[in-house]
């Protein structure tokens, strides 16, 4: 990113023909000058080809044509990345109807360099910054403001578009960590930098009513907002690592790391919008919180000692790391850059994350003491389990020991999704899937240690019960000298 650029002035555009030539030559007189992109969504009243002649009189002007209406955040999320990828450090955002004032851009920048990361105009900083709206609008809008202040701890003007960035220094995968391609994407994103600590600054702006044009803001959007407000709400209070940048996974650069078959990455792309939406995110977050990782923690307790070096093989997000990462050193593996992902924010700098298959475990013999997972194994078939055991035999030391965390054909957890599956069939959603099959439960302790004993492995720990609401069998084996020849073969994973 180029210091040297000058300051981009975003203006998303739909149907706004009276407006935008206007506003383009009114940014195009600031002095120092700036460079100009709209994105429009192909608009109906010829808005786009008037940005194209404008665009073909200053070269200092860039016009982005998308196919349709496709949501102001959406608009905000193309118009910060195409800043992004064409090397802008500086970037404003704004409305084109004229309630932001071209001429507030340079007291913006202003405040911008004074170490902010983000600066956003505020209506809510001097009396009477809202002159002409009428009493119920602007209720509706201190009430949004109230409501971002009591429910995400944020004092700022949340929901407005006019905005400054440092794009050298917030980065641009912080912008994944947004949902919304509607009005929400303002206190969303102004809530994701919030929660990770950018310096975020305001100056006094007056938004008089919209002389020019009508608000394109619906009675839909207006609900889509409350609700993700609250989804926001909802999710800071059970998984704030959802919200947490962390540090950036480097994909594997082993050739042989196979295919996500299964289409785990996908799996976790997805846990913002998982079916069952927050019924779904409390009682995962509980289950992992309250309940596995209690469990967890005494297991590890029992048999790995203390600063042991063990791998979290398929770790996925990592919450129930939070207490045994003081305890032991964690490696997490899993092939889903998505998962690494949230591990790390989970887990901070507390573990190391591994890109890899427990299939072909990126690492030379025998680097560690312990093996755990937590509802992996269930996920393949004994062929495939018989060869992630002659893996974990490989990279462990001897008697070294796995702990693998199994449900049961007759687990509680499997019964409830049974259940859940079955109320969502009821209610017209009979395809909704929770996570991956499961192909190979626990059937009983013999099953088990069966699979075990013929990868090299003596069972030396069993446990189903209460303490875990008979959610898991608990299988722990400690690792045998077996010759290799008796070891399962290790090949290549096959096709599904």
């Amino acid at each position: 990113m180029s210091v040297d650029k000058p300051v981009l002035v975003f203006v998303p555009t739909y149907n706004e023909r009276e407006n935008a030539r206007r506003l383009g030559h009114e940014l195009l007189k600031l002095d120092p000058p700036v460079d100009v992109l709209f994105v429009d969504d192909n608009s109906t009243d010829g808005t786009g080809s008037d940005l194209d002649a404008l665009a073909a009189e200053s070269p200092r002007v860039t016009v982005v044509h998308r196919p349709g209406k496709l949501g102001i955040g959406s608009a905000h999320r193309t118009g910060i990345l195409w800043a992004y990828d064409h090397g802008y450090r500086r970037l404003v955002t704004m409305d084109c109807d004229f309630t932001h004032d071209p001429a507030s851009i340079p007291g913006l920048v202003a405040k911008g360099s004074e170490g902010y990361d983000v600066v956003v105009g505020s209506r809510y900083l001097r009396s009477g910054s809202l002159p002409g709206w009428n009493p119920v609008r602007r209720g509706l809008t201190h009430l949004g403001h109230l409501a971002t202040r009591l429910f995400l701890g944020m004092g700022h003007d949340a929901t407005n578009a006019f905005r400054y960035y440092d794009l050298g220094t917030v980065p641009r995968r912080l912008f994944d960590l947004v949902s919304s391609s509607g009005y929400s994407f303002f206190f969303e994103s102004l809530y994701v930098l919030h929660r990770n600590r950018f310096r975020i600054g305001e100056i006094p702006i007056s938004l008089p009513n919209r002389t020019y044009g009508s608000s394109k803001m619906e009675l839909r959007e207006v609900r889509k907002s409350v609700r993700l407000l609250f989804v926001t709400c909802f999710k800071a209070a059970f998984n704030p690592e959802k919200f947490e940048l962390g540090d950036d996974v480097v994909p594997s650069a082993n050739p042989g790391v196979p295919p996500d078959e299964q289409g785990w990455d996908s799996y976790w792309e997805n846990q913002k919008e998982k079916a069952g939406g927050l019924l779904y995110d409390a009682i995962a977050s509980f289950y992992r919180k309250f309940i596995i990782r209690p469990s967890l923690n005494r297991f590890v307790a029992r048999h790995f000692k203390p600063g042991a070096r063990v791998l979290h093989a398929g770790c996925g997000s990592g919450q129930v790391d939070a207490d045994i990462r003081h305890r032991v050193s964690i490696t997490g593996l899993d092939i889903s850059l998505n998962a690494l992902r949230l591990y790390r924010r989970v887990n901070q700098r507390h573990c190391e994350t591994l890109h890899g298959s427990i299939f072909d475990i990126p690492m030379p013999e025998r680097p560690f003491e312990g093996i755990y997972n937590l509802g992996v194994m269930e996920h393949f078939t004994e062929a495939e389990i018989a060869k992630i055991l002659a893996q974990f035999h490989r990279v462990l030391l001897p008697e070294g020991r796995v702990v693998l965390f199994w449900p049961p054909e007759f687990g509680a957890s499997v019964l409830f999704f049974k259940g859940l599956t079955r109320v969502f069939a009821a209610f017209g959603r009979p395809n909704v899937k929770f996570h991956p099959d499961e192909i190979t439960r626990v059937r009983s302790r013999r099953h088990v240690t069966g699979l075990l004993e013929a990868a090299g492995f003596r069972v030396i720990d069993y446990s189903f019960g209460p303490r875990d609401l008979f959610t898991y069998s608990v299988v722990v084996g400690q690792r045998l000298e077996t010759p290799p020849s008796l070891l399962p073969s290790v090949g290549a994973l096959p096709a599904a």
